[in-house]
Parts: structure tokens; C-alpha cells; sequence
């Protein structure tokens, strides 16, 4: 069973009918023993961090997810998700991520010619052989919808990056942890390849 995290974030009913179609048990609950007995867990959601920090804390969901991390449940954070792991966001000074990654929040920078939020579809360079992208080759194409960007401190977590207006580390893993800054369930065969990948990660392999 794969509980999906509810913080009343946008997006995350895609994430369920997405998985839900590759004929995996999903839950989306805030319900901390729920989390808990779960499989994988997923932290999608498109929104503000410091809303979203706030949500997580309304509900007891920060120290539910650091719970299961420390139970070595695969976790996956999704665009907002994956934000929310580390440390803090531009977007909204002196609110707290959640410091299960280190790295930042970052600003897209202004460029001539680019829209932001970037809104569409970049092609990712694959480094570091990630779980989430096996049996994908070449520079798959995903879709992008964000305005700030991860910056991670530790580069050998990064498993994917793109570039617009700047280089974006677009995908890191560390142990039971992964995240995506694209969204897999909006990035068609390639996208569902990668929540296939992570819905059949054996939990005493991660």
C-alpha cells in the first residue's frame, strides 16, 4: 500500500489516479499509524513552502515523516514535495523545511525570453544511476511546473538535473529518500515508468 501524505496541497489527486492506473493500493490519509503501515509513501503538492510548512506542522505531519524516514519507508517527495525535505525556500524567509536533505530553495533567475514559473517540458541528463530511472535512456523528457529550484549541498545525491535560466537539480536520492522537483505523473510512459519504479522498490533494499 503506497500512502499518498494529504496537507490540502494542490496536485495531489493526480499523483492517486496516476498511480491507482498501474494497479497500486493507494491511501490519502494524514492518519499518522496509517503513514506508518505503509509500503512507500508519497509527499506530493504544488503551493507555497511556508503554507505548506504550516499545513505539515497543523496536522503533526513533519514529525510523522521524519518517523518514517527513520523507519527506512521509501519516501517520495514530488515538486513541493521534494522543496519541503530541505533545509529552506526563498520563497518564504525564515520558514523551516523539514532538514531531511540539506540544500536550498532557490529562486529561478530572471533570464530574457523565459517565462517563470517554468511551466513545461525539459529534457533531464541522468547522473549517479538513481533507482526512480531504470530502464529510462537518453535525456527523457518531463514536465516542469515551478518558480524556485533546489540547490543541493551534497551533489552526490543528485540523480537528475535540467537547466532554464540555470542548473536545477531536478531528482536526488539518499537512502530511503527520493524526490522529483518535475512531475512524474504528468510526464507520460516516462513519468509512470518512474512512479513504477518507486511503487517496486523492495523496502529492505533502499
Amino acid at each position: 500500500m503506497i500512502a499518498i501524505i494529504d496537507y490540502d496541497a494542490g496536485n495531489i489527486k493526480s499523483v492517486e489516479k496516476a498511480l491507482r492506473s498501474l494497479g497500486e493500493e493507494v491511501v490519502l490519509t494524514r492518519d499518522r499509524g496509517t503513514i506508518l503501515r505503509a509500503d512507500k509513501i508519497i509527499l506530493p503538492g504544488v503551493g507555497a513552502f511556508g503554507d505548506a510548512m504550516r499545513n505539515l506542522k497543523k496536522y503533526g505531519l513533519d514529525q510523522v515523516i521524519h518517523e518514517a524516514v527513520e523507519q527506512n519507508i521509501p519516501f517520495l517527495g514530488i515538486c513541493l514535495g521534494l522543496q519541503l525535505l530541505f533545509e529552506s525556500s526563498e520563497e518564504s524567509p525564515g520558514v523551516e523545511g523539514l532538514g531531511i536533505l540539506k540544500g536550498k530553495i532557490l529562486r529561478i533567475p530572471e533570464q530574457e525570453g523565459l517565462k517563470i514559473p517554468h511551466m513545461g517540458w525539459n529534457s533531464l541528463k541522468l547522473e549517479n544511476d538513481g533507482r526512480l530511472f531504470r530502464g529510462i535512456e537518453g535525456e527523457p523528457y518531463v514536465y516542469f511546473v515551478h518558480s524556485y529550484y533546489l540547490k543541493a549541498e551534497e551533489e552526490e545525491i543528485v540523480r537528475a538535473a535540467t537547466t532554464y535560466s540555470t542548473y536545477i537539480h531536478a531528482s536526488v536520492e539518499k537512502g530511503n529518500v527520493f524526490a522529483c522537483q518535475f512531475h512524474p505523473e504528468k510526464s507520460s510512459t516516462v513519468g509512470l515508468k518512474i512512479l513504477k519504479n518507486f511503487a517496486d522498490l523492495d523496502k529492505e533494499a533502499v
